[in-house]
């Protein structure tokens, strides 16, 4: 991104948590990555209350970080743009408080199948909203087959121990 803008760097730093979308091979992984390690610190310490003020925040900010990226890129969700994947990440653990640490990973991993795989609503969330929400939504509801499905993997395991 060459520009002079501070707004369009501001937006590209955001857009791509700043490094992070920028390594070599496979960002969307390394965003989540990043999400995940980060969550235990900066996410997972909050009350359930203020992690969905923090999560309406991601998602408003990514909303126009993205959509900004998108312009000044001129391409449609750029591989380097991660902030979703922070959103859907974090949406998966929202409402873990207490937890085993394997419940990471496992999150980690759910959610990549589903951001991968894209199967509906997600590729359809993808290409139903513009711009930023696009972005970020098809990251969501990939955030939320993958919280369900982190419940219940950890239901069964509870069943099971």
């Amino acid at each position: 991104m060459s520009t002079s803008n501070p707004l369009d760097k501001l937006a590209a730093a955001v857009a791509t948590l700043g490094p992070v979308g920028h390594f070599p091979k496979a960002p969307g992984t390394w965003g989540s990555l990043a999400a995940v390690v980060a969550a235990p610190w900066l996410f997972l310490t909050l009350s359930l209350p203020l992690r969905a003020a923090a999560l309406a925040l991601v998602f408003f900010v990514g909303t126009w970080a993205c959509g900004r990226a998108e312009i000044v890129m001129g391409k449609k969700d750029p591989g380097c743009v991660v902030v979703d994947e922070l959103f859907g990440q974090w949406l998966t653990l929202i409402f873990f408080t207490a937890m085993p640490i394997w419940y990471l990973p496992a999150a980690f991993v759910l959610f990549r199948i589903f951001d991968i795989l894209k199967p509906w609503p997600v590729k359809w969330a993808e290409n139903a909203f513009p711009g930023g929400y696009g972005v970020m939504l098809d990251d969501g509801v990939a955030g939320l087959y993958a919280m369900g499905c982190l419940h219940l993997l950890a239901y069964f395991v509870s069943m099971i121990g």
